[in-house]
């Protein structure tokens, strides 16, 4: 417990004053053209003023044929600095450290909104196209772009998201990704493009800016050999600043039999990773559960559904080594109460038993 209270310095940067991290977390708040709304911005303050070490966004798209989900928050243009800085001076106002996550969702992105579906090869299942070598370069130009805009905005950093399904995890999956060019084939193929936005970021940015990339080891075609394999390298490679490890749940078993008889984030946490800090998500639910990570090994903790259920969630574990989080379901109240929209409740009701059911 000692440990998350105690500040976690990065190696460029500011320093997280704690280790707790929020995750990047889908919300559906902001505005049809990827500006951001009173109520994204009220969502993500009151995690800072929350104490949050580190505030992060959800997934900002880096072009507008990435976006994954209505109502998402933008960095692919110029239009959306004004809202980008008023945020990263209320979370930096806030003692916590300002971060946005950099995404395209590649196959994943409804067709209804951005017509024309994009990814690493064909896909039958969603009509996507295979994304020529040009396009490809241009969508590594595009992360790099979107990183020197949340520069701009005031922010002390940003994280690729390179998880779920999205596009980086797309190139990286040998099942979805079958192009024959430089971005396909080997896993140092499949990986090429997440090095190449790191090094261009790292390039484009100042030197103290913080950067950190987001990794998921099973599901959507991935190998979690390979993963680690990657992350291995992006440890070594010293770029980065931190490695964030979304495993659904921190203490779950790997699905792959070879891997069979440890934890899943024992694979990652065993990684040499000099200067580079490390931390996990999955199912932190209390302050038991926030300890354990770090005393498994990781730097910090990577708080998702906790910190939609209570906002100053590392204030409450800080103040109380035996806090759990309230039991599902909670009402439609409590959300609205912590910060939540009505697009955002909305979207939570997608997430069986964490809404309660209204009274007819």
């Amino acid at each position: 417990m000692d440990k998350l209270a105690e500040p976690l310095a990065l190696a460029r940067g500011p320093a997280m004053k704690n280790r707790f991290m929020l995750a990047p977390l889908t919300n559906t708040q902001s505005h049809p053209d990827g500006r951001l709304s009173d109520e994204e911005f009220r969502w993500l303050t009151m995690r800072a003023e929350g104490g949050f070490g580190l505030t992060m966004t959800c997934a900002a798209h880096v072009q507008a044929g990435g976006q994954g989900f209505p109502g998402q928050l933008g960095v692919w243009d110029d239009r959306h600095l004004e809202g980008l800085t008023r945020l990263a001076a209320a979370i930096r106002a806030q003692d916590s450290v300002s971060s946005v996550q950099l995404h395209h969702a590649g196959i994943r992105s409804p067709k209804e909104i951005v017509g024309d579906v994009v990814g690493p090869s064909d896909d039958k299942d969603t009509g996507g196209r295979a994304l020529t070598t040009a396009e490809v370069e241009k969508l590594r130009d595009d992360f790099i772009a979107a990183a020197k805009r949340a520069e701009t905005a005031g922010f002390d950093g940003v994280e690729v998201h390179g998880a779920h399904g999205y596009i980086l995890a797309q190139f990286l999956s040998p099942e979805l990704n079958r192009r024959d060019d430089a971005y396909g084939g080997s896993l140092e193929n499949r990986a090429r493009l997440i090095f190449e936005i790191v090094t261009g970021i790292r390039a484009a940015c100042r030197p103290d800016f913080q950067l950190g990339i987001r990794l998921s080891p099973e599901r959507f075609g991935l190998k979690l050999a390979e993963i680690r394999d990657v992350a291995a390298e992006l440890l070594a490679d010293a770029k980065i600043d931190f490695l964030d490890m979304s495993l659904w749940d921190v203490k779950k078993e790997p699905v792959e039999e070879e891997f069979h008889g440890r934890s899943l984030m024992s694979v990652f946490t065993e990684l040499p990773r000099g200067q580079v800090c490390l931390g996990a998500a999955g199912k932190i639910a209390s302050a038991a559960d926030a300890a354990w990570v770090i005393e498994a090994g990781c730097d910090f903790a990577v708080i998702g559904r906790a910190a939609i259920l209570r906002h100053d969630f590392p204030r409450r574990v800080l103040a109380d080594p035996s806090y759990a989080s309230p039991p599902l379901p909670v009402t439609e109240q409590h959300l609205r109460d912590e910060g939540l929209s009505p697009a955002f409740v909305t979207y939570m009701r997608n997430w069986k038993g964490f809404v309660a059911e209204e009274a007819a």
